[in-house]
């Protein structure tokens, strides 16, 4: 099948819902076999049936933010597809949202272990999988945060994670180039994703005031920037944080 992306193997974590099934969908539609990782096994599947039927694709349950999973996770998909994956999308992420002074531990640790760690686990990973099958092109996209870049009001653990994200994808970028893996990532403004939902609408009127598009983004908007950043058309591009905001910068 002829596409950017056919004959290549991607990986995406958060594949269930969001940014991650629009991720799943954009890659199938551009001939790459797709391995769907999700927390919700039953999410990720259910992604599998919306895509493409002319490349293979599976749906696996991982917990990002833990090592054993994470590395179980690489094994099976390896084993399943008879080769190591040379794209990952990293789009699992958690929101709990509250105010600094009134936010729990337990509220600021789970966002950073999905989040950050949860990135820096499937890098590492996905990193060592490639260096062992010597893989010629390899590519790892990173979902970070515009917040990451500008802090947000009530997203103190949020914000913290997407901003951690930034400076794991730029030193991944330096570290993995010697084993022909580019590492960028995406910094989405606010897009109509399931995340977003619980956002008060008097607070998203003002995001879209702020936002010089006037209107929130799309799934699939940031889907196209990852098959680019994915993709050959951005062969001489890593370290990068790219914005895919509408021109919001909050």
């Amino acid at each position: 099948m002829a596409g950017l992306l056919a004959g290549r193997l991607a990986l995406v974590t958060g594949g269930g819902s969001g940014i991650g099934r629009a991720v799943c969908q954009a890659l199938a539609k551009e001939g790459a076999a797709v391995a769907a990782a999700d927390i919700n096994r039953q999410q990720a599947e259910e992604t599998i049936q919306l895509l493409n039927k002319d490349v293979q694709t599976k749906a696996y349950e991982v917990d990002v933010s833990s090592s054993a999973s994470v590395n179980t996770l690489l094994g099976n998909v390896k084993q399943d597809f008879s080769v190591a994956p040379c794209i990952a999308v990293n789009a699992a992420g958690i929101t709990r949202d509250k105010f600094l002074l009134k936010m729990d531990e337990k509220s600021f640790d789970d966002v950073i272990n999905v989040n950050l760690k949860g990135t820096y686990l499937v890098n590492q990973a996905f990193g060592r999988a490639v260096a062992e099958a010597k893989l010629e092109l390899a590519s790892i996209v990173n979902i970070s945060s515009i917040v990451g870049k500008t802090g947000n009001i009530g997203q103190a653990n949020y914000a913290a994670s997407k901003s951690g994200v930034i400076g794991l994808t730029k030193t991944a970028a330096m570290e993995l180039a010697k084993f022909n893996i580019r590492v960028n990532c995406v910094l989405p403004g606010f897009i109509q994703t399931p995340m977003t939902e619980t956002v008060p609408e008097k607070v998203m009127g003002v995001v879209v005031m702020l936002t010089p598009l006037m209107r929130m983004g799309k799934p699939e908007e940031i889907a196209d920037a990852c098959v680019f950043l994915a993709s050959e058309k951005s062969s001489f591009i890593t370290g990068v944080a790219l914005e895919v905001t509408g021109g919001l910068n909050m």
